[in-house]
């Protein structure tokens, strides 16, 4: 019988690791408090509402998708930074990247009528560019409402993570991430996944929010969905997760257009937050000498 590993928040590291490596995917229980849930639920039901549905059936016609999370809600800032996840996202992609970034923030709303959603995998974003050996992505799914088997909970493939890319996984392979609210998916860039069928009289509502590689681009832009003129007031961790700093001693600098500057004309981003870098990247990995 297919199931899914359960584990409570203060669960070893290891324990959920290896969950995540073997299936892909995996459900930390009860992490998100009441009060910071209702905190994100009151700051974000205006977007929530404001939001259309989807252009085609991957997006879905009748499911709301919501960004720039960081910006819009300071409360969600608490669940892009908890130190349990962010912990989780280093150790799990730390093998491939001197650094993680945010790849995206969103909202998930499945309005009732939806059908399920396309089965894929998170990596193709990539365009299949990504070699099979590296995982690209650390992903988590908030649950705000409850995630039952009626109102849409995400349908996960576990295993599928060893799966060659050309197989496609059957109804009796997938498995639904049932979860009550306040609870959180964790799943991987590899795993086969889609959102569910809703067919409650509800909708069911979940904040994605993936972390990937820090030298790939990230699907959601960062850069213009929180602004130097927003970002330069958040703490300084959530700036260099937002790609606020050199990703390597080589990637992310800039040079500002309105000229060359006495200094140096190849800046780190950190700079255009009225800050220094708090390190200095190592050239090491560049020298061949």
């Amino acid at each position: 019988m297919l199931e899914l590993a359960y584990f409570d928040a203060d669960a070893e590291d290891e324990e959920i690791l290896s969950a995540l490596r073997e299936d892909g995917a995996c459900v930390l229980v009860d992490v998100m408090g009441e009060n910071l849930k209702s905190r994100v639920s009151e700051e974000l039901q205006p977007f929530i509402e404001a939001t259309p549905t989807g252009r085609d059936d991957f997006t879905g016609r009748l499911t709301g998708r919501t960004g720039a999370l960081v910006a819009r809600s300071e409360a969600s800032r608490e669940l892009v930074m908890h130190p349990t996840l962010t912990g989780l996202a280093q150790q799990f992609l730390g093998p491939y990247t001197d650094k993680i970034q945010l790849h995206l923030t969103q909202v998930i709303n499945i309005q009732p009528g939806q059908g399920a959603q396309p089965r894929h995998r998170d990596r193709l974003a990539w365009g299949g560019y990504v070699p099979p050996e590296i995982e690209p992505q650390f992903n988590t799914m908030w649950a705000l409402t409850d995630f039952t088997e009626e109102n849409g909970a995400t349908r996960v493939v576990p295993g599928s993570v060893k799966w060659p890319t050309e197989r496609r996984a059957t109804d009796e392979e997938t498995i639904q991430a049932v979860m009550k609210a306040g609870s959180v998916l964790l799943y991987s860039g590899s795993v086969i996944h889609g959102g569910g069928q809703n067919l409650s009289d509800s909708d069911r509502t979940g904040i994605n929010i993936t972390y990937c590689l820090g030298w790939l681009r990230t699907e959601e832009n960062q850069y213009l969905s929180c602004p130097p003129s927003v970002a330069k007031n958040l703490d300084p961790d959530l700036q260099e997760m937002l790609g606020y700093t050199m990703g390597t001693y080589a990637l992310g600098y800039f040079s500002d257009p309105e000229g060359v500057t006495e200094v140096n004309d190849l800046r780190p981003p950190e700079f255009v937050l009225d800050r220094s870098p708090r390190e200095k990247a190592s050239n090491s990995a560049l020298i061949t000498d």
